[in-house]
């Protein structure tokens, strides 16, 4: 047999099929560097359905009942109060600091009195008591040295959290300082709504 020849019951391709490879084929080659490229634009394509045309969807922010949790008089700069909320339960604690500073969310005539869960998002270390007043930070976590900006809602500057501390949201009514919600995720929650998991 030559090689222009075939085998009995071999059939000639039609002009029909395509080889993948082949110009105009229905699989052409695709490079590494081109595969990447369409994975990175997939990934991006299903993180772009949160969204909405003209809006962008902020972070996580669950509603509870108002609760009044000091007097705007009574704060000192620098100088954190403790209080539970939304729930009764040791991952609910919170510190209300008024920081001598404007900070994201802050209220009062300075813009400057904010309120965060004080359980390390990280793996859930109390950072009571670590607030830096000079600094305005919150930690260094004794874990694993999480540390928060609390002028620019509890974001992370150090460690190995991957989300902020949760924000607790104010309201200033006379001199009385409500709690109204909680922004992102406690610890130890699936859900803020949910009831406080066990200990």
């Amino acid at each position: 047999m030559t090689s222009g020849t075939r085998g009995p019951g071999s059939q000639t391709p039609d002009n029909d099929s395509t080889d993948c490879g082949k110009p105009g084929g229905l699989l052409p080659n695709v490079s590494r560097r081109q595969f990447l490229l369409m994975g990175a634009a997939a990934v991006s394509l299903i993180a772009l359905e949160r969204i909405i045309p003209g809006r962008v969807l902020y972070a996580q922010s669950a509603s509870f009942d108002r609760q009044r949790i000091a007097s705007l008089s009574d704060l000192e700069v620098g100088v954190p109060a403790s209080f539970s909320y939304p729930y009764e339960h040791p991952t609910a604690l919170n510190n209300l600091i008024r920081l001598g500073a404007p900070a994201g969310g802050g209220i009062g005539p300075d813009n400057d009195v904010v309120a965060f869960n004080t359980t390390c998002p990280h793996m859930g270390f109390q950072l009571a008591g670590t607030y830096k007043p000079d600094d305005q930070v919150m930690g260094p976590c004794g874990w694993h040295l999480g540390t928060y900006d609390l002028t620019r809602h509890g974001i992370v500057i150090s460690g190995h959290a991957s989300q902020g501390l949760p924000q607790i949201t104010l309201e200033l009514d006379g001199d009385d300082i409500y709690a109204t919600g909680v922004q992102a995720l406690l610890f130890g929650f699936a859900d803020n709504a949910d009831e406080p998991p066990a200990l």
